[in-house]
């Protein structure tokens, strides 16, 4: 397919810039009003496809099955497409706080150092990013606190943008990395904070805005566990610890695997073809309690869901070609378009995501080209909210 297929206009006010919420108005005890803002991740909307009959659902339905117009599903609603014994493969990777900003020595000048990957524990060598590229050369030494203590030597050049940064930190592994990260902010895509009003300690930079301390909260699944990932697998985020609940109750079985996802989700395709695009390499891990959960369900008829285009990336990865789970301990960059036969999962869960992205196309691969994009169009015209914080569209058959 052509990278041309998946571009459609977009409304910059249907990017969801913060997760879904509302305004809940209280009576003080002197009798005035007041109103405060109240955050669901539960609560997104929810569309539904359905791979064979071509059937999309937006409105819950009245006691006769009819569709009530103007009450949409919501993601609440995604266990009533699901019964006992069915399994959702989620994805338990734990997103740290990757944006540092700092100042380069003698020139004080601002940058930011968007850490990607340790590359050397003893020396505290890293993989990052930085802004603006163009000021940072091997041997630029940059400074992350005010009294001097975090401090950080340009190594090598690796990319146009990329660069390794030796820290110079005198302490335990485990130390330098709570000292680290406590200097660290929520990796929030750059979409985001550039939409989201401007704070006055980023003029002049890349980005407009800086990360909330909610965003700890709310740009982390409430399963993640196994930190090593720089964006959140987005799906995951509308999932709230009362939702997880109701699955136990219902007997929805959950598989937990582990992709790192990296910044290759949000690099712009370059190519018209896309079979010549390559992606970045992310690490996976699957286990063996996984696959024995996920293949048990296979095995005895059940749905198996997976929840966002990283899982889908995982197991894809992962499935055999007796179409069962296998273990697995590496680095996959699998790109997943359209056409594609999948092997593992039969329903998916995906956001409604950006034109031209690649978790678009996997999401097109697996619901048909035509229906996904049709999705898209009424997502568009309903006002569905897109991105990492948007609403969701659920594949069955």
């Amino acid at each position: 397919m052509k990278l041309s297929q998946f571009k459609f206009k977009l409304p910059e006010e249907l990017v969801a810039l913060y997760p879904h919420s509302f305004m809940r108005e209280f009576t003080n005890d002197d009798g005035t009003k007041g109103s405060i803002r109240v955050t669901r991740r539960d609560e997104s909307r929810l569309m539904v496809l359905h791979r064979t009959t071509g059937e999309i659902e937006m409105y819950r339905k009245d006691a006769k099955g009819n569709p009530i117009e103007g009450e949409y599903l919501d993601f609440r609603n995604l266990l009533d497409y699901f019964d006992e014994h069915d399994t959702f493969i989620l994805n338990d990777t734990k997103v740290f706080p990757a944006r540092l900003y700092g100042t380069k020595e003698k020139t004080d000048a601002k940058i930011e150092v968007f850490i990607l990957r340790e590359l050397n524990r003893e020396t505290h060598l890293w993989d990052v990013l930085v802004e603006p590229a163009r000021k940072i050369r091997i041997g630029n030494k940059l400074f992350f606190d005010e009294v001097g203590t975090m401090v950080a030597e340009v190594y090598d050049n690796t990319t146009s943008r990329g660069r390794s940064l030796r820290f110079l930190y005198d302490c335990s592994h485990e130390q330098f990395r709570e000292d680290l990260f406590a200097l660290g902010e929520m990796p929030l895509p750059t979409y985001i904070l550039n939409g989201r009003p401007e704070h006055p300690e980023m003029k002049g930079m890349h980005v407009r805005s800086r990360a909330l301390p909610e965003d700890s909260e709310y740009f982390q699944c409430v399963y993640a566990k196994n930190e090593g990932a720089v964006t959140a697998p987005a799906t995951g985020l509308h999932f709230s610890r009362e939702l997880m609940k109701r699955m136990e109750i219902k007997g929805i079985h959950t598989a937990f695997i582990t992709l790192h996802c990296g910044l290759g989700n949000f690099t712009p395709i370059e190519v018209e073809d896309l079979t010549k695009h390559k992606m970045d390499s992310e690490q996976m891990i699957i286990t063996k309690k996984a696959c024995d959960i996920v293949n048990r369900t296979r095995k005895e008829g059940h749905r198996l869901c997976a929840i966002g285009t990283s899982v889908l990336k995982a197991t894809e990865t992962a499935v055999g070609t007796d179409g069962m789970l296998k273990e697995y301990n590496g680095w996959t960059s699998k790109f997943i378009f359209p056409k594609y036969d999948f092997g593992l999962a039969d329903s998916m869960v995906a956001n409604f995501y950006h034109p031209e992205s690649t978790m678009v196309m996997a999401t097109a691969a697996f619901g048909g080209y035509e229906k996904v994009m049709e999705c898209y169009d009424l997502a568009v015209k309903h006002g569905y909210k897109f991105g990492c914080f948007g609403d969701s569209l659920l594949i069955v058959d």
